[in-house]
């Protein structure tokens, strides 16, 4: 049969990505506790594209997923991923975005009842000619902030919202910090932690422990920096942090990046 997409191309342009995007597959993530658990991704995978090649072939990109659904994902899987999808195309760079929710069991803080919590996580993965994978974790916690000028100026109460705290990170080859870990450091940063079930007693302690630890985004982001340049081995990362404020009709916002994130 007549291969239209291996034909040339004239037209003189490389294309840097070119892929498939928005693939929902059931994968496997490895847990810290040294099994998995079964999540639905969100795929992007592409390779680079010479200029004299008219297209790439589609068909592969999903059979290379499909290959590695079954087994269970971290950072080293992603690297034999993006080999694999490299030598069947022939391509010179690989990239690859899995997007998932993870969830993380969480204890009520008196009344010590267990819950399940979703937080939003991505796998994204680099790999180019010189053959080191760039590997960068993301998560997204949410978390309870509540307002150290609103204590201060009121004669009772102070207002708090939900937020949300979203860090990138990048380590030297070799290493890597587990989701939870990387979620139980994230959380202390905030007013408050956020949990999917609270009995009274619960709902009274997370309230007061608010008020007691009031910040504003700002600290919230000065925190989790000062955490993240603590951890052993990291070399670039990003930290995002909204409040979505109970007293505005707006969100406050604050973002900081530092590091090199270079591939290596």
């Amino acid at each position: 049969m007549k291969d239209v997409q291996n034909q040339a191309d004239l037209r003189g342009i490389p294309i840097q990505k070119v892929g498939v995007n928005d693939v929902h597959l059931p994968f496997q993530i490895k847990t810290k506790a040294g099994s998995f658990q079964s999540v639905l991704a969100c795929i992007r995978l592409t390779v680079d594209l010479p200029q004299e090649y008219k297209g790439t072939h589609m068909s592969r990109f999903i059979e290379v997923l499909s290959d590695w659904r079954q087994k269970p994902v971290s950072n080293r899987e992603m690297d034999a991923m993006l080999r694999d999808i490299m030598n069947r195309l022939g391509a010179q760079r690989a990239h690859i975005e899995i997007r998932f929710k993870y969830f993380i069991e969480k204890i009520a803080p008196v009344s010590g009842l267990s819950s399940l919590l979703d937080y939003d996580c991505v796998f994204e993965g680099d790999l180019g000619a010189a053959g080191q994978l760039n590997f960068i974790l993301g998560i997204a916690v949410p978390f309870t902030s509540l307002c150290p000028c609103s204590r201060e100026i009121s004669d009772y109460g102070a207002h708090n919202q939900r937020g949300v705290m979203k860090v990138r990170i990048k380590y030297v080859p070799g290493r890597f910090i587990w989701i939870e870990d990387l979620v139980e450091l994230m959380e202390r940063q905030g007013s408050c932690p956020v949990y999917p079930l609270l009995k009274r007693e619960d709902e009274k302690f997370v309230t007061e422990r608010a008020y007691d630890n009031a910040k504003f985004i700002e600290d919230v982001l000065r925190d989790l920096v000062l955490a993240l340049r603590g951890l052993d081995g990291a070399t670039w990362f990003e930290v995002e942090c909204e409040s979505f404020e109970s007293i505005h009709n707006h969100s406050a916002y604050a973002f900081h990046e530092e590091g090199d994130k270079t591939p290596r």
